[in-house]
């Protein structure tokens, strides 16, 4: 096997073995009890067998589809039970998608005062099709990136693990959601970009750069929801969490977390391509000084940013689109929308995380120059600090 090789076999292996024995310190915190059964935990599966009936009905005046279908449960003490359940008759349907015969539910099972069981539609299984897509998804990513797809799928797994693992049980425990999240992104700095990008000089580059952009990102993020005097409660999920655990939850600090690790994803992108056009500029031109560089560089960082930044926004807008509708019912009148703490959030995490990505490229290209002008002169260290990029080395 040659150098590198060797290199990744002995990387895996020490994440590996990393990996077991940090697992039980990630989960080695006592979560609390909750005032409601788990999520979950009062549904089972079942297949649509039959479809016995169909017709329409009037629910307060909204005339929708319903059916009534015969059903198998598939787990728990009535398995291989068959029973009857309505599917629209008592409630309105929030979508149009209809049941078929084959087709996986989930359903709460229920006992009436007489005790005949009943159960109840909940949603439809779709555990199957997300499987196929995952695996859809990992057979693209390594057709194409090959060995570079292996290792940013094994940075994705060590992600999950982090966030599952590390960040969410410890925020549960009611520890500070604000440093939880900053420990917990330095684990992510720490071994998803070298895993991706390897051990060299411009991913030393990009993880300092990170490391400062996420300090200002979060320092601004800080500033920004003290001014505008957000709680962390305009999350309707957030106040659904406290009423569940008898642990208090600080929400200011789940907004500031969830803030800085919403950038982490898109400034781990922008660093990265950032440090890859300063080094690949230097060696096209390598009488290139700092200012030169720079300016070459900063050319290409701004077109990122200027894509990269309506991403973000498109992104939120996306994910917050019932949000935009309340501007449309505001009839106009957004300077009193705004003032909305739920509205307030996206605005602030919007505008914090396009700042972070502003201030990303002018710090990461300079910090990449500065690695690259001194590499030839950095002797013994060179060795320790790996080549100055992932791909052929470049000679001198």
């Amino acid at each position: 096997m040659n150098n590198k090789t060797i290199f990744w076999v002995i990387t895996l292996a020490l994440a590996g073995i990393a990996a077991v024995y940090l697992w039980p310190y990630f989960t080695r915190v006592d979560l609390p009890d909750v005032s409601m059964s788990a999520f979950g935990s009062e549904t089972a599966r079942a297949r649509v067998t039959q479809i016995i009936e169909e017709g329409e009905i009037d629910l307060g005046g909204t005339v929708q589809r319903y059916q009534l279908a015969r059903v198998e449960l598939l787990e728990g003490k009535y398995q291989g039970i068959p029973m009857e359940m309505d599917y629209g008759k008592r409630g309105i349907l929030a979508n149009v998608v209809y049941l078929q015969p084959g087709d996986k539910v989930l359903v709460t099972i229920g006992s009436r005062p007489d005790g005949v069981l009943t159960v109840y539609f909940v949603d439809f299984v779709r555990s199957d099709t997300l499987l196929w897509l995952t695996a859809l998804f990992v057979a693209v990513i390594l057709a194409i990136s090959r060995w570079k797809g292996l290792r940013s799928l094994l940075s994705l797994a060590f992600s999950l693990l982090v966030i599952i693992g590390y960040i969410i049980p410890h925020i549960l425990a009611g520890e500070d959601p604000l440093w939880v999240s900053i420990v917990g992104s330095v684990m992510l700095l720490g071994v998803t970009l070298y895993l991706t990008y390897g051990w060299n000089l411009k991913t030393h580059a990009a993880v300092v750069s990170m490391v400062f952009v996420l300090l200002i990102t979060g320092t601004l993020a800080v500033l920004f929801v003290l001014f505008t005097r957000l709680t962390g409660s305009g999350d309707e999920n957030a106040l659904f969490l406290l009423q569940m655990l008898n642990t208090q939850i600080n929400l200011r600090g789940l907004l500031l977390g969830g803030m800085i690790i919403g950038a982490l994803g898109v400034l781990d992108d922008l660093v990265t391509t950032q440090a890859s056009a300063v080094f690949e500029l230097h060696h096209a031109n390598e009488s290139l000084g700092f200012r030169a560089l720079f300016r070459s560089a900063m050319r290409i960082g701004q077109d990122h940013v200027a894509a990269t930044v309506n991403t973000l926004v498109l992104a939120y807008a996306g994910a917050a689109l019932p949000m935009l509708l309340m501007f449309s019912l505001g009839r106009g009148n957004y300077g009193f929308l705004v003032n909305f703490e739920f509205i307030a959030e996206e605005i602030v995490r919007t505008l914090v995380g396009s700042l972070g990505l502003v201030t990303a490229v002018p710090l990461t290209t300079a910090i990449a120059i500065l690695f690259v002008l001194r590499a030839d002169s950095l002797g013994k260290w060179r060795q320790v600090l790996g080549p100055e990029g992932s791909g052929e080395s470049h000679g001198h």
